[in-house]
């Protein structure tokens, strides 16, 4: 598959940490930061680089155990990504408000930075950033008992057989995503070593997080973010597991923000960076053109 905008890629270091941050554009344009999701990395972004207008300097790092990253030496921690998403921001703009756009599990983490950080972001698109389902304190002492079995016996992900499997399951997931395009990712979220094939992420990320999500917690952060925020859905999304378990929440939950738009594309699934990068392209451009 041809890349239209072809990226460079750079090693920093965050909170000890190193990290691969891709970029693509001139480095004196408006700066657009993406923060990809669980089991993806910064690469899967690039359908939506490719379909933005010319005139954008986008950054995207790959989070920790993701991509090209170190990967922790135990647990993920929710708190770990905003201390890297903070320190991130201070070495890419470290005096002004950045332009910041999330996809699933980064869309949660740049929900909750904005938040805490009000100051630090400009405008914000929450692209299935819905957050996660509420929970109870009695489902506490079950998650512990199974996080301490996952840590002495941690999960492994599946043998990968070939790229063209790979390539398969992701159009079985995401049915309107091309062959081509499918093909492309199975080969940026892999690594092919002399013992087989394998995710490029650590199935330590499989493990259950013990803390509980707690939802008035995360909305305590949403009515603090000053930025205006575009709600960016797939017109398919209620398919989603996710999107179900929060659906009876969803208008307390964009009641939180104040300056809030939304936009649903049509004919996309979960993965709409993938599947309709144009049109999500379109959306974000049209969003972030908006004077204040």
């Amino acid at each position: 598959m041809p890349i239209q905008r072809p990226s460079q890629s750079e090693i920093l270091t965050l909170n000890r940490h190193r990290c691969h941050l891709r970029r693509w554009g001139p480095r004196d344009a408006p700066l657009l930061v993406l923060l990809h999701g669980w089991m993806d990395s910064s690469a899967t972004f690039q359908f939506l680089v490719d379909a933005l207008p010319d005139g954008w300097q986008v950054a995207a790092p790959d989070w920790r155990g993701f991509g090209d990253s170190d990967w922790n030496d135990g647990s993920y921690y929710f708190p770990d990504y905003l201390a890297d998403l903070d320190a991130l921001l201070d070495a890419l703009s470290p005096q002004q408000p950045v332009k910041l756009l999330g996809h699933s599990m980064g869309s949660m983490i740049a929900g909750i930075y904005a938040g805490i950080r009000p100051e630090r972001v400009e405008k914000l698109v929450l692209a299935e950033g819905f957050g996660l389902a509420a929970t109870k304190p009695a489902e506490a002492p079950g998650r512990y008992a199974r996080w301490l079995r996952e840590t002495r016996d941690a999960p492994e992900f599946g043998d990968l057989q070939s790229l063209d499997a790979v390539a398969a399951k992701l159009l079985e997931r995401n049915p309107r995503l091309t062959p081509e395009r499918a093909q492309w990712l199975a080969r940026e979220l892999t690594r092919q070593r002399d013992d087989g094939l394998y995710y490029r992420a650590d199935p330590r990320h499989k493990m259950v997080n013990p803390v509980l999500y707690r939802l008035e917690e995360a909305m305590a952060c949403w009515q603090r973010i000053s930025a205006p925020v575009l709600w960016a859905l797939g017109g398919d999304t209620n398919d989603h597991p996710l999107a179900k378990s929060v659906a009876a929440s969803m208008p307390q939950r964009r009641a939180c923000f104040a300056k809030l738009q939304e936009t649903v594309i049509a004919d996309a699934g979960h993965m709409l960076q993938w599947e309709q990068p144009e049109a999500l392209a379109a959306a974000i451009h049209a969003f972030f053109s908006q004077p204040q």
